[in-house]
Protein backbone atom coordinates (compact mmCIF):
# COMPACT_ATOMS: atom_id res chain seq x y z
CA UNK A 1 0.00 0.00 0.00
CA UNK A 2 2.66 2.23 0.72
CA UNK A 3 4.45 1.71 -2.62
CA UNK A 4 1.36 2.27 -3.97
CA UNK A 5 0.80 5.46 -2.28
CA UNK A 6 4.21 6.78 -3.48
CA UNK A 7 3.40 5.80 -6.83
CA UNK A 8 0.57 7.76 -6.90
CA UNK A 9 2.47 11.47 -7.27
CA UNK A 10 5.72 10.77 -8.35
CA UNK A 11 6.24 8.90 -11.72
CA UNK A 12 7.29 5.43 -12.40
CA UNK A 13 10.79 6.33 -13.23
CA UNK A 14 11.52 8.12 -10.12
CA UNK A 15 9.71 5.45 -8.08
CA UNK A 16 11.77 2.32 -10.15
CA UNK A 17 15.09 5.03 -9.78
CA UNK A 18 14.54 4.98 -5.96
CA UNK A 19 14.43 1.27 -5.38
CA UNK A 20 17.42 0.63 -8.30
CA UNK A 21 19.70 2.60 -6.07
CA UNK A 22 18.13 2.12 -2.69
CA UNK A 23 19.07 -2.18 -3.52
CA UNK A 24 22.25 -1.32 -3.91
CA UNK A 25 25.19 -1.72 -1.09
CA UNK A 26 26.57 1.32 0.56
CA UNK A 27 30.51 1.67 0.19
CA UNK A 28 32.03 2.38 3.38
CA UNK A 29 34.35 4.79 3.67
CA UNK A 30 37.10 5.06 6.76
CA UNK A 31 38.04 8.11 8.71
CA UNK A 32 41.93 7.35 7.48
CA UNK A 33 40.41 8.47 3.63
CA UNK A 34 38.68 11.57 4.92
CA UNK A 35 42.12 12.16 7.01
CA UNK A 36 44.03 11.59 3.54
CA UNK A 37 41.54 13.47 1.45
CA UNK A 38 41.25 16.42 3.80
CA UNK A 39 44.92 17.00 4.79
CA UNK A 40 44.92 18.01 0.74
CA UNK A 41 41.98 19.64 -0.44
CA UNK A 42 43.45 19.64 -3.83
CA UNK A 43 40.71 20.52 -6.45
CA UNK A 44 42.08 16.84 -7.83
CA UNK A 45 40.66 15.30 -4.10
CA UNK A 46 37.40 17.79 -4.18
CA UNK A 47 36.99 16.30 -7.71
CA UNK A 48 37.06 12.52 -6.48
CA UNK A 49 35.54 12.76 -3.32
CA UNK A 50 32.38 15.03 -5.25
CA UNK A 51 32.33 11.90 -8.01
CA UNK A 52 32.03 9.54 -5.18
CA UNK A 53 29.31 11.31 -3.55
CA UNK A 54 27.64 11.48 -6.35
CA UNK A 55 26.96 8.11 -6.86
CA UNK A 56 27.25 6.81 -3.03
CA UNK A 57 24.61 9.52 -1.44
CA UNK A 58 21.44 8.36 -3.69
CA UNK A 59 22.22 4.57 -2.44
CA UNK A 60 21.56 5.94 1.19
CA UNK A 61 19.07 8.26 0.31
CA UNK A 62 17.59 5.62 -1.40
CA UNK A 63 17.08 3.34 1.56
CA UNK A 64 15.99 5.26 3.77
CA UNK A 65 12.93 6.26 1.54
CA UNK A 66 11.53 3.24 0.84
CA UNK A 67 12.28 2.25 4.85
CA UNK A 68 9.96 5.22 5.31
CA UNK A 69 7.30 3.63 2.97
CA UNK A 70 7.33 0.76 4.67
CA UNK A 71 7.00 1.36 8.55
CA UNK A 72 4.20 -0.50 10.78
CA UNK A 73 1.50 0.41 12.45
CA UNK A 74 0.99 3.11 9.81
CA UNK A 75 4.05 5.34 10.75
CA UNK A 76 4.44 5.78 6.95
CA UNK A 77 1.37 7.45 6.39
CA UNK A 78 1.71 9.82 9.36
CA UNK A 79 1.71 13.89 7.78
CA UNK A 80 4.95 14.52 9.27
CA UNK A 81 6.55 11.10 8.43
CA UNK A 82 5.15 12.07 4.86
CA UNK A 83 6.54 15.33 4.95
CA UNK A 84 10.25 13.82 6.04
CA UNK A 85 10.16 10.97 3.02
CA UNK A 86 9.44 14.33 0.67
CA UNK A 87 13.16 16.09 2.23
CA UNK A 88 14.44 12.27 1.22
CA UNK A 89 12.76 12.03 -2.49
CA UNK A 90 13.67 15.63 -2.99
CA UNK A 91 17.34 15.18 -2.42
CA UNK A 92 17.54 11.88 -4.46
CA UNK A 93 15.78 13.62 -7.35
CA UNK A 94 18.61 16.55 -6.89
CA UNK A 95 21.83 14.71 -6.27
CA UNK A 96 20.53 11.73 -9.40
CA UNK A 97 19.28 15.21 -11.86
CA UNK A 98 22.51 16.75 -11.43
CA UNK A 99 24.87 15.94 -14.16
CA UNK A 100 28.19 13.88 -13.61
CA UNK A 101 30.83 16.28 -11.93
CA UNK A 102 33.51 16.09 -14.72
CA UNK A 103 35.47 19.36 -13.62
CA UNK A 104 36.04 21.99 -10.76
CA UNK A 105 33.41 24.33 -11.83
CA UNK A 106 30.95 21.17 -11.64
CA UNK A 107 32.45 20.16 -8.02
CA UNK A 108 31.84 24.09 -6.68
CA UNK A 109 28.16 23.92 -8.13
CA UNK A 110 27.38 20.35 -7.05
CA UNK A 111 29.40 21.62 -3.58
CA UNK A 112 26.07 24.33 -3.32
CA UNK A 113 23.63 21.79 -3.64
CA UNK A 114 24.64 19.66 -1.15
CA UNK A 115 24.71 22.66 1.44
CA UNK A 116 20.96 23.07 0.16
CA UNK A 117 20.61 19.68 1.09
CA UNK A 118 21.95 19.72 4.22
CA UNK A 119 19.59 22.76 5.01
CA UNK A 120 16.71 20.99 3.61
CA UNK A 121 17.25 18.00 6.49
CA UNK A 122 18.08 20.62 9.05
CA UNK A 123 14.23 19.32 10.92
CA UNK A 124 14.37 15.84 9.90
CA UNK A 125 14.51 14.67 13.87
CA UNK A 126 12.03 16.98 15.48
CA UNK A 127 9.37 15.91 12.37
CA UNK A 128 10.10 12.58 12.86
CA UNK A 129 9.03 13.01 16.98
CA UNK A 130 5.91 14.32 15.55
CA UNK A 131 5.50 11.36 13.60
CA UNK A 132 6.03 9.42 16.13
CA UNK A 133 3.60 11.55 18.61
CA UNK A 134 0.89 11.62 15.45
CA UNK A 135 0.85 7.47 15.62
CA UNK A 136 0.78 7.08 19.26
CA UNK A 137 -2.66 9.17 19.54
CA UNK A 138 -3.83 6.17 16.96
CA UNK A 139 -2.00 2.98 18.79
CA UNK A 140 -4.01 0.53 20.55
CA UNK A 141 -3.41 1.02 24.11
CA UNK A 142 -3.11 -2.59 24.71
CA UNK A 143 0.05 -2.46 22.05
CA UNK A 144 3.45 -2.61 24.89
CA UNK A 145 6.36 -1.55 24.35
CA UNK A 146 7.96 -5.03 22.93
CA UNK A 147 5.46 -4.63 20.20
CA UNK A 148 7.28 -1.16 19.02
CA UNK A 149 10.18 -3.19 18.65
CA UNK A 150 10.02 -2.62 15.00
CA UNK A 151 9.87 1.23 15.25
CA UNK A 152 12.46 0.98 17.72
CA UNK A 153 14.98 -0.55 15.57
CA UNK A 154 13.78 1.46 12.37
CA UNK A 155 14.44 4.84 14.27
CA UNK A 156 18.12 3.40 15.84
CA UNK A 157 19.00 2.89 11.97
CA UNK A 158 17.57 5.67 10.10
CA UNK A 159 19.60 8.61 12.87
CA UNK A 160 22.46 6.15 12.74
CA UNK A 161 22.14 6.54 8.76
CA UNK A 162 21.59 10.66 8.84
CA UNK A 163 24.71 10.87 11.04
CA UNK A 164 26.55 9.17 8.75
CA UNK A 165 24.47 11.39 5.17
CA UNK A 166 25.31 14.25 7.29
CA UNK A 167 29.13 13.44 8.19
CA UNK A 168 30.02 12.50 4.61
CA UNK A 169 28.19 16.14 3.50
CA UNK A 170 29.40 18.13 6.44
CA UNK A 171 32.90 16.96 5.49
CA UNK A 172 32.74 17.42 2.11
CA UNK A 173 31.31 20.51 2.43
CA UNK A 174 33.78 22.28 5.05
CA UNK A 175 36.85 21.47 3.40
CA UNK A 176 35.77 24.34 1.08
CA UNK A 177 36.16 26.56 3.92
CA UNK A 178 38.83 29.41 2.75
CA UNK A 179 40.33 29.91 6.25
CA UNK A 180 40.08 26.53 8.38
CA UNK A 181 40.83 26.43 11.78
CA UNK A 182 44.30 25.07 13.08
CA UNK A 183 44.50 21.18 13.77
CA UNK A 184 41.16 21.00 12.20
CA UNK A 185 40.17 19.19 8.67
CA UNK A 186 37.00 19.89 7.72
CA UNK A 187 34.32 18.32 10.42
CA UNK A 188 37.42 16.66 11.96
CA UNK A 189 39.30 18.21 14.83
CA UNK A 190 42.83 16.97 15.44
CA UNK A 191 43.59 18.17 18.86
CA UNK A 192 39.94 18.56 20.12
CA UNK A 193 39.79 19.18 23.94
CA UNK A 194 37.14 17.39 25.31
CA UNK A 195 37.42 19.44 28.56
CA UNK A 196 37.25 22.75 26.38
CA UNK A 197 34.12 21.46 24.41
CA UNK A 198 32.63 20.36 27.86
CA UNK A 199 33.22 23.97 29.20
CA UNK A 200 31.22 25.33 25.94
CA UNK A 201 28.68 23.04 26.40
CA UNK A 202 27.97 23.84 30.08
CA UNK A 203 27.79 27.59 29.41
CA UNK A 204 25.08 26.74 26.38
CA UNK A 205 23.16 24.65 28.17
CA UNK A 206 23.77 26.70 31.65
CA UNK A 207 22.09 29.38 29.87
CA UNK A 208 19.55 27.81 28.55
CA UNK A 209 18.84 26.71 32.12
CA UNK A 210 18.89 30.73 33.37
CA UNK A 211 16.55 31.94 30.42
CA UNK A 212 13.74 28.83 31.60
CA UNK A 213 13.91 29.28 35.46
CA UNK A 214 16.03 32.72 36.06
CA UNK A 215 18.66 31.03 37.95
CA UNK A 216 20.97 27.79 37.29
CA UNK A 217 23.03 25.20 39.86
CA UNK A 218 26.97 26.01 39.25
CA UNK A 219 29.02 23.65 36.77
CA UNK A 220 32.48 22.25 37.51
CA UNK A 221 34.61 20.86 34.92
CA UNK A 222 37.32 18.60 36.13
CA UNK A 223 39.68 16.58 33.93
CA UNK A 224 43.23 17.21 32.38
CA UNK A 225 43.14 21.07 29.64
CA UNK A 226 46.09 19.73 28.22
CA UNK A 227 44.93 15.94 27.04
CA UNK A 228 43.77 16.55 23.41
CA UNK A 229 42.78 13.66 20.77
CA UNK A 230 40.73 13.65 17.11
CA UNK A 231 37.04 13.94 16.72
CA UNK A 232 34.15 15.74 15.59
CA UNK A 233 33.53 19.02 17.86
CA UNK A 234 30.04 19.27 17.05
CA UNK A 235 29.14 15.97 17.89
CA UNK A 236 30.76 16.34 20.94
CA UNK A 237 29.47 19.75 21.75
CA UNK A 238 25.30 18.16 20.89
CA UNK A 239 26.26 15.00 23.25
CA UNK A 240 28.00 16.98 26.60
CA UNK A 241 25.29 19.45 26.32
CA UNK A 242 21.97 17.02 26.45
CA UNK A 243 24.07 15.58 29.33
CA UNK A 244 24.28 18.45 31.00
CA UNK A 245 21.01 20.17 30.27
CA UNK A 246 18.93 17.55 31.62
CA UNK A 247 21.07 17.29 34.45
CA UNK A 248 20.84 21.32 35.50
CA UNK A 249 16.79 20.63 35.13
CA UNK A 250 16.63 17.78 37.58
CA UNK A 251 18.65 19.73 39.79
CA UNK A 252 16.69 23.07 39.35
CA UNK A 253 13.20 21.69 39.50
CA UNK A 254 14.12 19.93 42.71
CA UNK A 255 15.69 23.00 44.05
CA UNK A 256 13.45 25.75 42.66
CA UNK A 257 11.12 25.92 45.91
CA UNK A 258 13.77 25.37 48.88
CA UNK A 259 15.79 27.74 50.40
CA UNK A 260 18.53 25.34 50.05
CA UNK A 261 21.39 26.24 47.39
CA UNK A 262 21.29 23.98 44.50
CA UNK A 263 24.01 21.76 44.39
CA UNK A 264 26.88 22.20 41.19
CA UNK A 265 26.32 19.84 38.50
CA UNK A 266 30.08 18.10 38.26
CA UNK A 267 31.36 17.74 34.94
CA UNK A 268 34.06 15.09 35.36
CA UNK A 269 36.94 13.92 31.85
CA UNK A 270 38.07 11.02 32.56
CA UNK A 271 40.78 10.16 29.49
CA UNK A 272 42.29 6.58 29.45
CA UNK A 273 44.08 4.55 26.46
CA UNK A 274 41.45 3.15 24.90
CA UNK A 275 38.81 5.07 25.76
CA UNK A 276 37.37 8.96 27.26
CA UNK A 277 34.57 9.40 29.66
CA UNK A 278 32.98 12.22 30.29
CA UNK A 279 30.21 12.29 33.73
CA UNK A 280 27.45 14.81 34.48
CA UNK A 281 26.36 13.89 38.08
CA UNK A 282 24.76 15.75 41.12
CA UNK A 283 24.70 14.70 44.21
CA UNK A 284 21.49 15.29 46.78
CA UNK A 285 21.29 14.89 50.44
CA UNK A 286 18.29 12.34 50.87
CA UNK A 287 19.06 9.00 49.36
CA UNK A 288 17.42 8.46 46.09
CA UNK A 289 16.78 6.30 42.76
CA UNK A 290 14.56 8.60 40.38
CA UNK A 291 14.18 8.05 37.15
CA UNK A 292 14.44 12.23 36.77
CA UNK A 293 15.22 12.59 32.84
CA UNK A 294 11.72 12.74 31.71
CA UNK A 295 12.14 12.04 28.22
CA UNK A 296 13.98 8.50 28.75
CA UNK A 297 11.25 7.25 32.21
CA UNK A 298 9.81 4.84 30.45
CA UNK A 299 13.02 2.85 29.22
CA UNK A 300 15.25 3.66 31.88
CA UNK A 301 13.26 1.29 33.82
CA UNK A 302 13.35 -1.33 31.12
CA UNK A 303 17.08 -0.61 31.10
CA UNK A 304 17.77 0.81 27.88
CA UNK A 305 17.62 4.21 25.45
CA UNK A 306 15.83 4.30 22.30
CA UNK A 307 15.01 6.75 19.69
CA UNK A 308 11.72 5.77 20.33
CA UNK A 309 11.41 7.01 23.38
CA UNK A 310 9.92 10.30 22.70
CA UNK A 311 6.92 7.96 22.20
CA UNK A 312 6.39 8.09 25.97
CA UNK A 313 8.15 11.64 26.15
CA UNK A 314 5.32 13.56 28.54
CA UNK A 315 5.36 16.42 25.93
CA UNK A 316 7.36 15.43 23.19
CA UNK A 317 6.53 18.12 20.62
CA UNK A 318 3.81 20.72 20.21
CA UNK A 319 1.97 20.00 16.94
CA UNK A 320 1.23 24.03 16.10
CA UNK A 321 5.02 24.80 16.05
CA UNK A 322 6.26 25.82 13.06
CA UNK A 323 9.12 23.44 12.65
CA UNK A 324 10.48 25.00 9.31
CA UNK A 325 11.49 28.00 11.66
CA UNK A 326 13.86 27.31 14.09
CA UNK A 327 12.48 27.24 17.30
CA UNK A 328 14.98 28.01 19.88
CA UNK A 329 16.45 25.07 22.48
CA UNK A 330 13.99 24.64 25.73
CA UNK A 331 14.74 22.76 29.06
CA UNK A 332 12.62 20.08 28.09
CA UNK A 333 9.58 18.41 26.07
CA UNK A 334 10.78 17.25 22.81
CA UNK A 335 11.89 13.62 24.45
CA UNK A 336 14.44 12.74 21.68
CA UNK A 337 17.82 14.96 22.79
CA UNK A 338 19.45 11.90 25.28
CA UNK A 339 18.83 9.04 22.57
CA UNK A 340 19.88 10.81 19.71
CA UNK A 341 23.16 11.36 22.01
CA UNK A 342 23.56 8.00 22.69
CA UNK A 343 23.30 7.29 18.68
CA UNK A 344 25.69 9.70 17.86
CA UNK A 345 27.90 8.49 20.55
CA UNK A 346 27.97 4.67 19.00
CA UNK A 347 28.59 6.36 16.08
CA UNK A 348 32.12 6.42 16.89
CA UNK A 349 32.21 3.19 18.54
CA UNK A 350 31.11 4.79 22.19
CA UNK A 351 27.30 4.47 24.29
CA UNK A 352 25.78 6.70 26.77
CA UNK A 353 24.18 5.34 30.13
CA UNK A 354 22.26 6.01 33.35
CA UNK A 355 23.52 4.78 36.54
CA UNK A 356 21.53 4.97 39.43
CA UNK A 357 23.69 4.62 42.42
CA UNK A 358 22.59 6.00 45.91
CA UNK A 359 22.86 9.56 47.42
CA UNK A 360 23.03 10.88 44.31
CA UNK A 361 20.67 11.36 41.35
CA UNK A 362 20.68 9.48 37.99
CA UNK A 363 24.83 10.14 36.70
CA UNK A 364 25.01 10.04 33.05
CA UNK A 365 28.00 8.63 31.51
CA UNK A 366 29.12 9.21 27.99
CA UNK A 367 31.55 6.53 26.89
CA UNK A 368 33.29 7.25 23.43
CA UNK A 369 37.03 6.26 22.06
CA UNK A 370 39.36 8.72 20.16
CA UNK A 371 39.27 7.90 16.79
CA UNK A 372 42.24 6.01 15.30
CA UNK A 373 40.98 6.57 11.43
CA UNK A 374 41.28 2.72 10.57
CA UNK A 375 38.63 0.95 11.96
CA UNK A 376 35.86 2.91 11.80
CA UNK A 377 33.59 3.45 8.08
CA UNK A 378 31.26 5.32 7.22
CA UNK A 379 29.01 1.99 6.93
CA UNK A 380 25.53 1.49 8.55
CA UNK A 381 26.20 -2.45 8.99
CA UNK A 382 29.28 -1.89 10.37
CA UNK A 383 28.49 0.68 12.45
CA UNK A 384 25.54 -1.52 14.09
CA UNK A 385 28.65 -3.68 15.26
CA UNK A 386 30.92 -1.20 17.38
CA UNK A 387 28.78 -1.45 20.87
CA UNK A 388 30.49 -4.94 20.60
CA UNK A 389 33.70 -3.94 20.42
CA UNK A 390 32.92 -1.65 23.44
CA UNK A 391 31.71 -3.80 25.40
CA UNK A 392 34.90 -5.79 24.92
CA UNK A 393 37.06 -2.83 25.82
CA UNK A 394 35.17 -2.23 28.57
CA UNK A 395 35.08 -5.61 29.51
CA UNK A 396 38.53 -5.99 30.43
CA UNK A 397 38.76 -3.17 32.50
CA UNK A 398 42.26 -1.77 31.60
CA UNK A 399 44.08 1.22 30.31
CA UNK A 400 46.55 3.02 32.20
CA UNK A 401 45.28 6.11 32.96
CA UNK A 402 47.19 9.84 32.67
CA UNK A 403 46.96 10.13 37.30
CA UNK A 404 48.82 6.74 37.79
CA UNK A 405 46.28 4.25 37.92
CA UNK A 406 45.61 1.33 35.72
CA UNK A 407 41.56 0.79 35.51
CA UNK A 408 39.48 2.49 32.40
CA UNK A 409 38.42 6.02 32.45
CA UNK A 410 34.24 5.14 33.08
CA UNK A 411 35.81 3.48 36.14
CA UNK A 412 37.37 6.54 37.12
CA UNK A 413 34.62 8.65 36.94
CA UNK A 414 32.35 6.31 39.05
CA UNK A 415 35.34 6.11 42.11
CA UNK A 416 34.88 10.21 41.50
CA UNK A 417 31.32 10.54 42.58
CA UNK A 418 32.43 8.78 46.06
CA UNK A 419 35.73 10.96 46.50
CA UNK A 420 34.54 13.85 49.05
CA UNK A 421 37.63 15.85 47.49
CA UNK A 422 36.27 15.71 43.92
CA UNK A 423 38.26 14.21 41.29
CA UNK A 424 41.88 13.31 42.29
CA UNK A 425 44.39 14.54 40.69
CA UNK A 426 42.64 16.91 38.43
CA UNK A 427 41.20 20.66 39.22
CA UNK A 428 38.11 21.80 39.04
CA UNK A 429 37.71 24.37 36.11
CA UNK A 430 34.69 27.18 36.65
Amino acid sequence: MAARKLADHLSKNLVDEVHKWGSMKQTGITLKNMMEFGSKPTDRNLLIAAQFLHKELPIRIGRRVIELENLPFGLSEKPAVLKVRDWYLDSFRDIRSFPEVKNNHDELEFNRMLQMIKVRHNNVVPMMALGVKQLKKTLDPKIGYEDVAEIHRFLDRFYMSRIGIRMLIGQHVALHDANPLPDQIGYIHTKMSPVEVARNAGEDARAICLRHYGCSPAIDIYGDPTFTFPYVPPHLQLMVFELVKNSLRAVQERYMDSDKEAPPIRIIVADGIEDVTIKACFQWRLLCRLAVFLCVVTDVRKGGLHSSDLITAENALNENIDLGTGENVTMAGYGYGLPISRLYARYFGGDLQIISMEGYGEPLLLDFFPMNFQCYAFNLGAMLTVPGYLRACLSRGLGKSRYGQVQSSRDRCLSSLVSAGGFSGASALK
